[in-house]
């Protein structure tokens, strides 16, 4: 038997079809603000990709040589200032600091000794039974005593030092970033065990061409683009390094955020840093759009624009048109290359914009 539809059925459908789009024509949609086209002076800048770096980052080191026994943190845990991260062997520290405390226990009985001696003779000296020279050798064996016990007891605290070389402790409150070993891992001093960050401050870090450092250097405002968003903001503080790095001939720029545009954020995250100028006269102006105008899908960058839709009642509509765009202005718009003319009229909405029966609202 055949799946095909019966003739009235194909009617039917056909009238349902003409009914629905009938109605839908008829409906009244949502107005959509629109703004006329126009060509403006541009500010002249430049244009770099920069990322996010914490302003407080240390990377912990081992102070001692040692087998790690223990790692209690792992990248992305949160740590307050003063935890224990991670402990190495510590036997042959606390052999130096049981050395040492024997030490200043012998050197303080030494002392002893030596000022009872010194004292004696010191007597006999007032009653004439030993000579001068006897009284002169008990002094000097007194403060020999005297430097031992001194010198113990700094041998006392450099060994108390190096036990405490076996603890890495957090410096502040922040997060575990990276580590860079495992329990078991041999640490030797100066080797790199775990890296650690405040999550504020943070700023932005962007290596400016030394060729191009005069340009910054004159630019009216810096501008960074937050990840993932369409928000220029101000930093709240700026630094260029006086000196340019020899290989890359660059010079880093380092642009702290604000805690409210820094938070939730973290190092690592790309971002774009320009340097906006005055505008230059010279510059024909260009076309330019807001960017909350442009709608992009995939590869296609397009906009809404105002047309005359035909038929017995004509009444303004949309019309979706595609464009190539320049270079973003940030509040100034985007700059239309190709697609548009001065004197369209396009949606600010385009998601409002695209729904059926869609009109212009002034």
């Amino acid at each position: 038997m055949s799946s095909w539809p019966f003739p009235w059925q194909i009617r039917f459908l056909v009238a349902l079809t003409l009914t629905v789009s009938a109605a839908l024509s008829h409906a009244e949609g949502p107005r959509v603000l629109v703004a006329e086209v126009g060509a403006r002076s541009v500010d002249t800048g430049l244009l770099f990709d920069g990322h996010l770096q914490a302003v407080r980052q240390s990377t912990l080191s081992a102070q001692a040589s040692g087998r790690i026994l223990s790692l209690s943190v792992k990248a992305g845990d949160q740590v307050k200032a003063g935890q224990v991260l991670a402990v190495i062997d510590d036997r042959a520290t606390q052999a130096g600091v049981a050395q040492a405390q024997a030490g200043l226990a012998q050197a303080d009985a030494g002392l002893a000794n030596a000022k009872a001696h010194f004292e004696r003779t010191r007597d006999l000296r007032a009653q004439g039974f030993v000579a001068q020279a006897a009284l002169d050798t008990a002094q000097a064996q007194l403060k020999a005593a005297q430097a031992g016990v001194a010198a113990a007891r700094a041998g006392q605290a450099q060994s108390s030092l190096a036990q405490g070389f076996t603890r890495l402790t957090a410096p502040y409150d922040g997060w575990v970033l990276q580590t860079h070993a495992e329990a078991g891992t041999l640490a030797q001093p100066g080797a790199p065990v775990l890296t650690v960050y405040a999550p504020q401050p943070i700023r932005a870090v962007v290596q400016v061409p030394a060729s191009q450092q005069g340009a910054a250097l004159r630019a009216q405002r810096i501008e960074v683009q937050l990840p993932d968003t369409d928000r220029w903001v101000r930093p709240a503080r700026q630094l260029a390094l006086p000196a340019a790095d020899p290989v890359s001939q660059t010079v880093e720029w380092r642009l702290d955020l604000s805690e409210a545009d820094g938070a939730a954020q973290v190092p690592g995250r790309q971002v774009r840093v320009r340097f906006v100028g005055a505008a230059d006269p010279r510059e024909k102006p260009r076309l330019q759009v807001p960017a909350a105008a442009l709608l992009r899908r995939g590869e296609l960058t397009a906009v809404y624009v105002v047309v005359e839709r035909g038929g017995a009642e004509p009444a303004p509509g949309f019309s979706l048109r595609a464009v190539r765009t320049g270079a973003d202005h940030g509040a100034s718009g985007v700059e239309i290359l190709a697609g548009l003319k001065a004197g369209d009229r396009i949606a600010l909405d385009p998601v409002r914009a695209g729904l059926a029966g869609a009109r212009p609202a002034n």
